[in-house]
């Protein structure tokens, strides 16, 4: 007798539940979840000709996802010969404001970036034009990552702070000479490090 009073009592509650549970509309699945419209919502139509402002998923930008941005293969190697050499420094120290070297020597007050050729557009190695539907974008980050390196150039060295650039494609070719070019600077009265394209406009 008492269960079937519980059945009678639960049964109301379970449909209540069920009802506020269960979504009006069934999700597609396939679209991503946060891209679907809330219900009661309208889904918008695309903009024209394509344009999402957006960047679009392509098979050949997989490998970018989940990239390193600190302690990446050409710095630890570089970081690595400069110990060999006798040399300590310090990771990721700010020099300035909105400014992190990758690493810096801080008893000669050198701050160390090391660029990967693609991302701050070397001369040589650099992407010459970019296809596909992000195209433009591409474009805009590579000339924003050269704008954000010759503003951090200034205000480091306003800092007081000696600037070196070594590209990525310099450790590879030879590490050694990478390695000593920043050795270099410490012994140097009047320090000049080579200049690096993103100092200039």
């Amino acid at each position: 007798m008492c269960a079937a009073r519980l059945s009678v009592w639960a049964s109301p509650l379970t449909k209540r539940r069920r009802s506020v549970t269960s979504p009006s509309t069934p999700p597609d699945p396939s679209v991503p979840l946060d891209s679907q419209p809330k219900d009661g919502a309208r889904s918008q139509p695309p903009p024209p000709n394509g344009e999402t402002g957006q960047w679009v998923s392509t098979e050949k930008g997989e490998h970018l996802k989940g990239r390193r941005v600190r302690d990446t293969a050409p710095e630890v190697t570089l970081r690595r010969a400069l110990h060999r050499l006798g040399f300590r420094f310090r990771l990721h120290r700010r020099v300035a404001p909105r400014c992190t070297a990758d690493f810096v020597l801080p008893k000669h007050r050198i701050a160390v970036f090391v660029d990967g050729c693609f991302w701050h557009g070397c001369p040589e190695h650099g992407a010459r034009e970019f296809r596909g539907p992000n195209a433009p974008r591409w474009a805009e980050k590579i000339r924003t990552n050269q704008t954000r390196d010759r503003r951090n150039n200034a205000a480091a060295r306003e800092s007081g702070w000696v600037v070196v650039r070594i590209w990525e494609c310099e450790i590879r070719k030879d590490l050694e000479a990478a390695a000593h070019r920043v050795a270099e600077l410490t012994r140097a009265e009047t320090t000049a490090p080579r200049p690096h394209p993103s100092d200039h406009p």
